[in-house]
């Protein structure tokens, strides 16, 4: 997967959230009107096991990174368990869900932006979200929340989950390290053996 787009978008974009659901911890939604689509911003989370630095790029993802930053700067990471690690087919440390179910969000919904959004179709085949990349996890079709997903390895996925940053190297030895320790049980799949809880995220 290229990590940039075809055709850049404009200088700013409109972007849509929509109520869904409960919230797993109370956050005003971001700003819709004029957001950013140029540009990077820098998220830093200090977890138990580690720092890890996030660019997150709004060239190809405007309202995903909207809606990270706004979730950094009103605090709604803060102390919450990263749930999920998977260490097989794809690898992927998954974080941003307060009620550490992995079923949890900020109450609203969001559309898929890049790459979905550059596609002509259904996706027919898998394309690999590489090793740093950020993407946001979803259970369908534009129901991007809060939760997303670190992968410390290339990961070969569907193209339907939105891509929106990249992982500083400081952050990667941090994810090569919960991934050493795999999950509870040895399993391929779930919540890491040590436990990752996001201490602080913050914006630099």
């Amino acid at each position: 997967m290229a990590v940039t787009r075809t055709t850049p978008l404009g200088d700013t974009v409109t972007c849509t959230y929509e109520e869904a659901g409960e919230a797993s911890r109370e956050v005003s939604t971001p700003q819709t009107e004029d957001v950013p689509a140029t540009g990077t911003v820098t998220v830093n989370l200090e977890t138990s096991q580690g720092p890890i630095g996030m660019e997150l790029d709004r060239s190809v993802a405007p309202c995903t990174v909207n809606a990270i930053e706004h979730f950094a700067a009103e605090g709604y990471y803060d102390d919450t368990v990263c749930h999920r690690l998977t260490t097989s087919g794809i690898f992927v440390l998954q974080c941003g869900d307060p009620s550490g179910s992995g079923a949890g969000g900020p109450g609203f919904q969001f559309a898929n932006e890049y790459p979905t959004d550059e596609l002509d179709g259904p996706a027919t085949s898998p394309v690999i979200y590489p090793r740093g990349s950020i993407a946001m996890a979803n259970a369908g079709p534009d129901t991007n929340g809060s939760q997303f997903f670190l992968n410390y390895e290339d990961s070969p996925l569907a193209p339907d989950y939105t891509y929106f940053g990249q992982i500083s190297e400081e952050g990667l030895a941090t994810l090569d390290k919960v991934a050493e320790a795999g999950a509870e049980g040895g399993a391929a799949d779930g919540a890491p053996a040590e436990e990752v809880r996001i201490e602080t995220a913050s914006l630099t």
